[in-house]
């Protein structure tokens, strides 16, 4: 959990050219937009320095006629062909359709950069979810749901921010300041200079605001997945919570991680209404720069009036996209933060894939053999130590052992779930890192101790996406276990809902759903993983009557707790301390009188307790 905050609570820099070059990439398909966008953006930021300039001419033309010379020789001609109507000309041919034009420019930008935004979060979603599907399950005991829940949903929206209003609204702001600054230097450079004196007053706030945004949004971070982490945990949990009366404490302590996150806000929002009133204030300060010095200009005669009101309006326009731009800063450290984490996932080397050249059996029959297999999760804690035993077609093979004996270790180096490190797993006499994961996994069937089951319906959860599965054969493996009666008397029959996880259906029958599921496939192979011990014994008896015609003439391995299960198997193998200690069949096991035996005793003797006692002789 410690990591999982860390990784939140770093920021990185606030640009990245390495983070940004990728994910400039992923515009290229949508290139044509982007430059639509720009060109957009960039004739939206030359207009508007237009309304002022009209304005400012219209105003000398009708108060000051002795300046009419300072007006453009072929604009004056236009406004002096009807002078009663002059300004209806300029409102109507020259400023509305500025305005019109600046709001078409608007929307189009805007609108394109939100298309590609949302077209970019779809491409990244999908290829990050589809390299999650390829990592090997190590990853995953070492990346908690929720950090990896937040790559593909939070740190993508964040670059969506970047995409639809960070890149190309950072050129449309840069080209308003410069569109702006020229003109003003072009009507008056010394009215200019003195207006553009509060800029090292608006840099040094902004620097300063940045310097608070970035340290409070560092802490937003932070409480947000603290209380993320904190939420999953407990509502998976409510239960046990409920149980133990957790309730007022669980509330007390989330009530802390909540108020450090509305802190942690509140410090942001102090920020943000400080920042923008003082450059609101530094604007105010030009606009009176301006009427001193541009009054004093009037009179003395070397400045026009409508010169001094454009000015007042440009000095309006430029302050704009100032604060526009510290916005955009906090887009652009947040989407390299976010990036930084996504490629982070993406750059994860998938560790077990397929061959470059996968070997396909052209008609196994099944056969599995561990040979002296060796493996540990952690370098310093060994699982497995010098594993072999042979698992023929048609054997029904059980192996039993001490919990942590590595019973299950065995199942997730079979599937490939892990690469063992020492040794090597042979099927149909191939090892199976020859052999495409598709083409080796498509050959076993899996019920755990912990059926998961998916949203969706009955049938769904039985085919699994499978589209060679038919509804009869759905039907006849649910038939298989029992279960047909039970699906038949649901208001949807084989399409009733399933909530998340199988909810509103109790431990036995999601049990035995996957049972169906696995029966389902057909597999060659048959892999029950503690699969009867969340079911009562009438329904583990039902079971194993229903499996006792699938298992003939099939593969299959069987780890169990409960020894009255896997009796009949064909070789029981016993694990202790990661290595195979005992091997036969149950009866052999029983007389060699070792681990098998005690284990046996054991499981016998609790039975007896729990048994009511016999009634005594002649009572």
């Amino acid at each position: 959990m410690a990591d999982s905050l860390h990784e939140e609570e770093v920021l990185g820099k606030a640009y990245d050219a390495h983070l940004m070059r990728r994910l400039l990439a992923y515009l290229r398909p949508y290139r044509q937009v982007v430059f639509f966008a720009l060109i957009a953006i960039f004739l939206y930021g030359l207009l508007q320095a237009v309304p002022p300039y009209l304005m400012g001419l219209e105003i000398d033309r009708y108060l000051d006629p002795t300046k009419r010379h300072q007006i453009p020789q072929g604009l004056l001609h236009f406004l002096s062909a009807n002078p009663r109507t002059g300004i209806l000309q300029i409102a109507f041919a020259i400023f509305l359709p500025t305005v019109l034009l600046t709001f078409i420019l608007q929307f189009a930008q805007t609108f394109a950069m939100q298309l590609v935004g949302q077209k970019v979060m779809y491409d990244l979603r999908k290829q990050v979810f589809e390299h999650l599907q390829r990592l090997q399950m190590s990853y995953f005991d070492r990346n908690p749901v929720g950090r990896l829940v937040t790559r593909v949903t939070t740190d993508i929206d964040v670059l969506n921010d970047m995409f639809a209003s960070g890149v190309v609204a950072v050129f449309g702001d840069f080209f308003t300041l410069v569109s702006i600054m020229v003109v003003m230097l072009k009507l008056d450079w010394r009215l200019a200079l003195l207006t553009f004196a509060v800029l090292p007053l608006i840099i040094l706030a902004t620097a300063l605001f940045r310097k608070a945004v970035r340290e409070s949004y560092r802490r937003i971070r932070l409480a947000i997945a603290r209380i993320n982490s904190y939420l999953q945990e407990h509502i998976t949990g409510m239960s046990v919570l409920q149980l133990f009366n957790r309730e007022e404490r669980s509330y007390e302590e989330f009530q802390k991680i909540n108020g450090a996150y509305l802190k942690a806000y509140k410090d942001s929002i102090l920020a943000y209404g400080l920042f923008y009133p003082t450059v609101e204030f530094l604007g105010v300060l030009a606009i009176v720069i301006i009427l001193y010095k541009g009054g004093d200009m009037i009179m003395g005669g070397t400045l026009t009036v409508g010169t001094a009101i454009a000015f007042i309006q440009y000095s309006q326009r430029f302050f704009r996209p100032i604060q526009d731009l510290s916005d955009k800063y906090n887009i652009l450290q947040s989407a390299m933060a976010s990036s930084e984490r996504i490629f982070k996932v993406l750059d994860t080397p998938v560790l077990i894939s397929d061959p470059a050249r996968p070997q396909k059996p052209a008609a196994p029959r099944g056969p599995v053999e561990f040979r002296n297999v060796g493996f540990a999760y952690r370098d310093n804690h060994r699982v497995l130590e010098n594993v072999s035993f042979t698992i023929e077609p048609g054997e029904t093979v059980a192996v039993v052992g001490h919990t942590g004996a590595g019973k299950t270790t065995l199942t997730n180096l079979l599937l490939r779930f892990y690469d063992v490190q020492e040794g090597s797993i042979l099927f149909d006499g191939v090892d199976i890192r020859e052999l495409s994961l598709h083409e080796l996994r498509s050959n076993f069937g899996i019920v755990l101790q912990d059926p998961f089951l998916f949203s969706g319906t009955i049938t769904s959860n039985i085919r699994l996406g499978t589209e060679g599965i038919s509804d009869e054969q759905v039907r006849d493996a649910a038939r298989r276990v029992n279960m047909l009666d039970f699906i038949e008397s649901l208001p949807g029959g084989f399409e009733e809902p399933v909530r998340e996880r199988g909810a509103t259906l109790s431990s036995g029958q999601k049990q035995l759903l996957s049972f169906a599921r696995a029966l389902a496939h057909d597999p060659k192979i048959l892999i029950l993983d503690e699969a009867t011990s969340s079911v009562d014994p009438e329904t583990e008896h039902m079971i194993r009557e229903g499996l006792k015609r699938l298992l003939e003439n099939r593969t299959s391995l069987v780890i169990a707790h409960r020894l009255s299960t896997i009796q009949n198997a064909s070789k029981i193998i016993v694990m202790h301390k990661g290595r195979v200690r005992e091997v036969g069949t149950h009866q052999e096991l029983l007389r060699l009188k070792g681990i098998y035996f005690k284990l046996y005793q054991l499981q016998y003797k609790d039975q007896e307790l729990l048994a009511p006692a016999e009634p005594a002789p002649g009572s």
